[in-house]
């Protein structure tokens, strides 16, 4: 998520330098957000609110206050408020890659650190900056964000509010969203964003499975293992192809290999992909229109998977490069959480599973990285493994 905005206004507000464009447009698109957003009680109590926006605020609501008893995450003024953005997406990020490489470029901002992606509250300027890097010889990709996090910083001024980019997510969805930015507010490392990131997926997916299996009806858990199952295949598929690119060009250095062949190496690579997913989606429409016939009328309807043709359709080393910053070191942080549950006391798992992902945390990054490989390598149960590299997880290879 777009975490560089809370050094750009850290910068701003308190040293009051001169903005360059792109600082400026941060900090205007952000407060833009924090002005149309006004709290979730205004939106349920006024009769022009839909019943259908209604439901959803209320829902969050609920999420909210199981995020806090349940899950040990931070009470504060975050998604108490919602607002209504009139547009797809949050903000749009840029992300690039060399040609033979899945290392992303990297922008440094004061606070938050080096992160592999430069986002914009504007999707034009987006584009702009992308071509800009392709006609540096880079691969670039361009991607709307739903939500972002301020870690907490701005909850003197109200905190991240709900918008309309993801409040009408489906329930396990919506619940993942939350979970995930919030967990963002429990800790953050500076400069290390696979760490950051998979520990928020971690606790979206710990926290969502928690809340669907307590509280949700029995349509919302079928129809979240439906879409999930559909997640962790696409997933499976992308980091087989992540492997399969990284292997060309490690292993086809351009002294030793032609340029050309490696070229050719990487276009059939992504050909393949491109195959398999086709394969992929297929089946989910034969999946859909059989469960169609087999109920009837009161069938669920179909699945979209536009996104992921989208996604598919565009994919390059940038958006390969930027899919595994979100999962690396997810099995770590699973296999941490399963051995805090093993000591029993539902009450107090949450909190001990961040106490030790804080001592990760305070390691120095060579050490914390050794220690997330033995997580990944070395689980509570082999079983526990298997289930996270069949959910489409990067595995890490382990001597």
């Amino acid at each position: 998520m777009s975490l560089y905005l809370l050094g750009l206004l850290t910068v701003l507000l308190q040293t009051g330098c001169v903005a360059t464009p792109y600082y400026l447009q941060s900090v205007t698109g952000h407060l833009a957000i924090m002005h149309a957003a006004k709290p979730i009680d205004q939106w349920l109590a006024d009769p022009q609110t839909p019943a259908a926006l209604k439901a959803r605020l209320a829902l969050a609501q609920r999420l909210r206050h199981f995020a806090v008893t349940d899950l040990g995450l931070p009470d504060n003024a975050s998604y108490q408020r919602y607002a209504d953005l009139h547009r797809s997406s949050a903000v749009w990020n840029v992300v690039a890659a060399p040609p033979y490489s899945l290392t992303l470029k990297t922008w440094c901002f004061p606070v938050v650190g080096c992160v592999g992606y430069r986002g914009y509250f504007d999707e034009a300027q987006a584009q702009a900056l992308a071509t800009q890097l392709q006609s540096d010889g880079l691969e670039a990709s361009v991607y709307g964000v739903p939500a972002y996090s301020t870690l907490g910083w701005m909850n003197w001024a109200g905190g991240d509010p709900l918008l309309n980019t993801f409040i009408r997510y489906p329930e396990g969805e919506l619940a993942r969203m939350l979970f995930h930015e919030l967990a963002h507010q429990v800790l953050y490392v500076k400069g290390d964003t696979p760490f950051n990131e998979s520990f928020a997926t971690a606790v979206e997916r710990l926290g969502s499975a928690a809340w669907l299996a307590q509280h949700a009806s029995v349509e919302a858990r079928t129809q979240y293992a439906r879409f999930d199952a559909r997640r962790r295949q696409f997933r499976t598929l992308t980091r087989q192809t992540r492997q399969e690119l990284a292997s060309i060009y490690e292993s086809n250095e351009p002294l030793a290999l032609g340029a050309t062949t490696q070229e050719a190496m990487k276009l059939r690579a992504m050909e393949r992909f491109r195959e398999q997913y086709a394969t992929l989606a297929a089946g989910w429409d034969a999946d859909d229109a059989a469960r169609a016939s087999r109920v009837g009328p009161a069938a669920p309807p179909p699945l979209p998977h536009s996104g992921y043709d989208r996604w598919v359709a565009k994919a390059n080393n940038a958006a390969f490069g930027a899919v595994a910053a979100y999962d690396q070191w997810v099995p770590a942080f699973e296999v941490l959480f399963a051995r805090q549950n093993q000591m029993g006391g539902n009450a107090t798992v949450w909190p001990r599973f961040f106490d030790a992902v804080r001592q990760l945390a305070a390691l120095p990054k060579p050490e914390r990285t050794q220690a997330l490989q033995r997580l990944s390598c070395v689980g509570p149960a082999k079983s526990t493994q298997t289930e996270l590299v069949e959910a489409g997880v990067v595995a890490v290879a382990c001597n």
